[in-house]
């Protein structure tokens, strides 16, 4: 064999090699679930499977507990450490985020220092300009616990450091209140005046696909628009504004707004309750970013050849009740 020929037979093998590698990903559950739970476990393999691609749950703690009661400042220092620990992530990786673990996604990205790039970040059912309600937890001793903690002050000391909820509760009748009391959410998006860091901004903004997926029937998040950056105006509980109209994005204190008009923010609506997305939605909102755009091109070229059945089967495990 001539050296030519070698040389072309080694270049074809390493353009087959770049087209098929895609990054990781990383999954961050909701409130009162864990990774070890089947609808948990479902979603990530399902992600994996679709997407080709390396994925990995985080647990916090021992997950359904102390997704309750550990502040969400820590949880997301939690998270940080482990993802810098992980040799897998080191060149990079994606974010998907589940309802509450959107918010600890985005205290990964804006404040862990020294983390490995995020890439992509997938968020379903984010609370993340806040919720003006937290659901009742339901029964058991630890749910006791936390439905007297959420019947309390929200917004004393002693619930801010014991019930996670409170630091992305945003009651719009008491603002004053919310901005100086609350530990997490006024920090993360960037809402103190005399506080606002340029850091958040510039990670927040470096992300290179912002996809936000609001359910349409969402009853958990108050009110659902909140998946978009969206929120009621401070003192009222009508009308909800949308992303565009409200300051954290007219001001881009986080960069939101840098992101949307760069074209990388994708708003999303999918029909179902919080978090009940079907195997098709997965693999037409999600997956895409889960993959290399080169490994994408080739699947496109070459899928028209075989058959695809998509399925439209609900996953119905909730991951936060």
């Amino acid at each position: 064999m001539g050296s030519s020929s070698f040389f072309a037979i080694l270049l074809s093998f390493f353009i087959i090699f770049q087209f098929s590698y895609s990054i990781p990903f990383i999954v961050l559950h909701g409130i009162g679930d864990q990774c070890s739970n089947k609808g948990v476990k479902q979603f990530t393999g399902l992600l994996r499977n679709f997407s080709n691609s390396e994925g990995y749950c985080i647990e916090v703690g021992d997950g359904t507990w102390d997704s309750w009661f550990i502040p969400m400042k820590e949880q997301a220092e939690i998270v940080c450490n482990k993802v810098k620990e992980m040799e897998e992530l080191r060149g990079g990786y994606n974010i998907v985020g589940l309802s509450q673990g959107n918010l600890i996604g985005r205290g990964v990205v804006e404040f862990c220092d020294g983390g490995p790039p995020v890439k992509n970040f997938v968020s379903l059912a984010g609370p993340h300009a806040g919720t003006a309600s937290v659901p009742l937890c339901g029964s058991g001793i630890f749910c006791i616990i936390a439905d007297n903690l959420i019947k309390s002050p929200i917004y004393s000391d002693y619930v801010q450091t014991h019930l996670a909820p409170s630091g992305y509760l945003k009651l719009p009748n008491d603002i004053p209140k919310y901005l100086e009391k609350c530990r997490f959410l006024p920090k993360l998006n960037n809402e103190l005046p005399d506080e606002r860091n340029s850091t958040y901004k510039e990670r927040f903004s470096s992300l290179e696909n912002l996809v936000l997926i609001k359910f349409e029937q969402d009853t958990v998040l108050i009110p659902k628009e909140t998946s978009w950056f969206g929120y009621y105006p401070d003192g009222a509980f009508q009308p909800i504004l949308p992303p565009q109209q409200t300051k954290l994005y007219t001001e881009d204190w986080i960069g939101l707004k840098t992101l949307d008009e760069a074209g990388r923010v994708k708003y999303i609506s999918v029909g179902g309750n919080h978090l009940g997305i079907s195997h098709s939605d997965m693999k037409r909102y999600v997956v895409p970013y889960l993959e290399e755009k080169a490994s994408a091109e080739v699947i496109t070229r070459y899928s028209s050849s075989s058959s695809s059945h998509g399925t439209h089967t609900w996953i119905k495990n909730v991951f936060v009740k």
